[in-house]
């Protein structure tokens, strides 16, 4: 087991106070992080406040250049940061390859965006601008179910954008963020980057303190309902991306062999941990069977167990509470006699949070499966008559994520796509997202964007300057 440290003004600290980090695989212990309280997030606040006041000063090249820095330092470490993932997330070592990869990757990309001012007036009477400013102080909340992935894309749009943060990962996750910290200590000017670990008690401390400018967070509606309170009061800016329960609609020209294997992954990849996974997959009544029996049939070859150990395909699920919000919405559909194709037959005395791959047969629209964002390796999957119908079953939640259609007639999957109430609409693939467009919620999956141009502006104020020509002065 290994103590990890916090980053605070450019140095690797602690406070004598741990907490324990558990490997969902085995419930095991596997590393210690600073449980931190508010003296600890005022000395990162106030670093950070320091940092700002140089940074926002910066180039848009000095920057990227320090994002570059970051994408280097966890791409040539790769290795050693997946296998620590799988440990404390569940994660097969294939897709912890692939968030890791992938943030190295996204941080690379988003280090080329920038901010370009935009001339609204320029003849005889005024010239005037807009220019983009950095919001001042961000705050960052980030979940467990992709920690990396997650906080470099609150981290990197941040620092391009002139701003300086404090992040706070999951304290089911924070191994792999900390070592990320040290391994860009040095890369960082001190105060620009700063990373803190705690109870979920500290995250209200973070949206409430008074020199924290913005607030960033990824995770449930219901907390982030919490953080709008929070922020409220001192009307900070806020970015948030929330809940979804995204639905696949499947027309009936899709190819159900090429199709079945596409669709199992769409909702279980990371055990179904996925704020975009598709948790509710609506095929048309001609290629029902054949498909439901297709998508059954794969999930028989999948290997449900230990991330690390070669093979496997869904891990566990990472941490004990959702696990038994998991199993409590599968036992939900067995005392209402749901259907199920595959699992449903869950131990719960075992080690680990391993939960069964679980395929419900055409439940009803208002079972709890269907209505709430399972967020775990469950797929209800319902027939569908009509394509009016299935949009208007597909709209029918709070939620508004994102969506997919698959067909081979891709300007009907079109013409579906843009009646469905989601931020992000997939035509024949899924969970696919651009470093260069922005991503968010529509309803109560959120508000803002996150990635791209619009991403960044999220980080930043307009500033219009506006110079009078000829004017007697």
């Amino acid at each position: 087991m290994t103590d990890y440290k916090n980053l605070i003004d450019g140095e690797m600290v602690d406070n004598g106070e741990w907490l324990e980090v558990l490997n969902p695989a085995n419930e095991q212990v596997v590393g210690r992080v600073p449980a931190c309280g508010k003296d600890e997030l005022d000395r990162a606040v106030a670093a950070a406040r320091r940092a700002f006041k140089e940074w926002k000063k910066t180039s848009a090249e000095e920057r990227q250049k320090v994002v570059q820095g970051i994408a280097a330092a966890i791409k040539d470490n790769a290795d050693e940061l997946y296998r620590l993932l799988t440990t404390e997330q569940g994660k097969p070592h294939a897709q912890a390859q692939q968030e890791i990869y992938g943030a190295a990757g996204l941080a690379a990309a988003q280090s080329t965006l920038t901010l370009d001012d935009v001339i609204n007036q320029d003849d005889d009477t005024r010239l005037s601008r807009t220019r983009r400013v950095p919001v001042g102080v961000v705050g960052g909340i980030v979940p467990w179910n992709f920690p990396i992935m997650m906080a470099i894309q609150k981290i990197v749009p941040a620092l391009v954008a002139g701003c300086t943060i404090v992040l706070k990962p999951s304290p089911f996750t924070p191994l792999t963020t900390l070592r990320i910290a040290e391994l860009i200590k040095d890369v960082v000017p001190a105060g620009t980057v700063n990373i803190i670990t705690g109870e979920d008690s500290l995250g209200p401390m973070i949206t409430e303190h008074p020199d924290i400018d913005k607030i960033t967070f990824t995770g449930s509606t219901a907390t982030g309902k919490k953080i709008m309170e929070g922020a409220s009061g001192d009307l900070k800016r806020i970015t948030l991306e929330l809940g979804g329960n995204d639905a696949s609609i499947v027309l009936p020209d899709a190819d159900v062999e090429k199709v079945a294997e596409q669709l199992f992954w769409s909702s279980f990849s990371n055990a179904g941990q996925v704020c975009i996974a598709a948790k509710r997959v609506y095929i048309h009544k001609d290629i029902y069977e054949d498909l439901s029996k297709a998508i059954a049939e794969y999930a028989k070859t999948v290997v449900v167990g230990d991330g690390s150990q070669q093979g496997t395909g869904v891990g566990p699920i990472q941490n004990k509470k959702q696990y038994e919000r998991v199993l409590e919405l599968i036992q939900d559909a067995k005392d209402n006699g749901y259907k199920f194709l595959t699992g449903g037959d869950n131990d719960p005395s075992g080690t680990g949070y391993y939960v069964p791959i679980t395929i419900l047969d055409n439940p009803p629209e208002d079972a709890r499966i269907v209505a709430e964002e399972q967020f775990g390796p469950v797929m209800p999957l319902l027939k569908f008559d009509s394509v009016d119908e299935v949009i208007e079953r597909a709209n029918n939640s709070d939620y508004g994520l994102a969506g997919a259609v698959w067909t081979k007639d891709t300007d009907k999957g079109v013409e579906i796509a843009e009646q469905l109430e989601t931020g992000t609409v997939w035509i024949n693939e899924f969970m696919h997202l651009s470093p260069f467009a922005p991503f968010g919620g529509h309803k109560q999956s959120g508000f803002g964007a996150e990635y791209g141009v619009d991403g960044l502006k999220e980080f930043t104020y307009p500033q219009v300057i506006t110079v009078k020509r000829d004017a007697a002065v």
